[in-house]
């Protein structure tokens, strides 16, 4: 381990980790798309997104996708970041920290293509469904306060309701925007379960 490696070491050592929401936005659905927006929001508030500039091997597109995330290749090519230096800054940013998407096994695949483009380990990091946070979140506010038969409902009926107050219509379809809203959407589930337990508490 070299120096350099020694301090990101470091540096992760004391990095609290966080829960993260992440998206990107792709060239397609296809089997040979590629992600060309990547965003992501934490529960401290920090936030970042990045246009990635398509890598030579990425030839795939769909005109249909493109009219609902409104970006087009060329401005990809004159705005977007090489896809190497956004795969470094991702590996870096969200290393430490506890990921979380709405479609983790698009996006997975999608972070996959990122990582792998680049030259670091596809795997490098793992993604979890949003929904997972949600009912983590209802969990550490009411485990005491309700059993476990009671507990799956109590959730979904929390989740939905933050849903319907945060989710926005008709859908941006922009990574951070995306990525902000699975954020907020999880703030609220927390403060509504809070609620619930101090009503619960009479």
């Amino acid at each position: 381990m070299d120096g350099h490696e020694r301090e990101r070491k470091r540096r992760f050592d004391v990095i609290k980790a966080m829960r993260v929401f992440l998206d990107f936005e792709a060239s397609s659905l296809a089997e040979e798309s590629y992600p060309i927006e990547v965003g992501w929001a934490a529960e401290d508030g920090s936030c970042e997104a990045h246009l990635i500039r398509p890598a030579p091997a990425w030839t795939d597109w769909d005109p249909v996708a493109a009219a609902v995330h409104g970006l087009s290749r060329e401005h990809l090519r004159q705005a977007g970041e090489p896809h190497e230096e956004v795969a470094r800054r991702v590996l870096e940013a969200l290393g430490p920290h506890e990921l979380f998407a709405s479609a983790p096994s698009w996006d997975g695949k999608w972070m996959s293509v990122l990582l792998r483009g680049a030259g670091l380990p596809r795997h490098a990091l793992r993604l979890r469904d949003s929904d997972e946070a949600y009912r983590e979140a209802v969990r550490e506010a009411l485990c005491d306060r309700v059993s476990d038969d009671e507990l799956d409902d109590v959730a979904a009926a929390l989740i939905y309701a933050a849903r319907r107050r945060v989710n926005v219509d008709p859908p941006r379809h922009r990574a951070l925007d995306d990525a902000r809203e699975e954020l907020e959407v999880w703030r609220l589930v927390r403060a509504l379960s809070l609620e619930e337990a101090r009503r619960r508490r009479g």
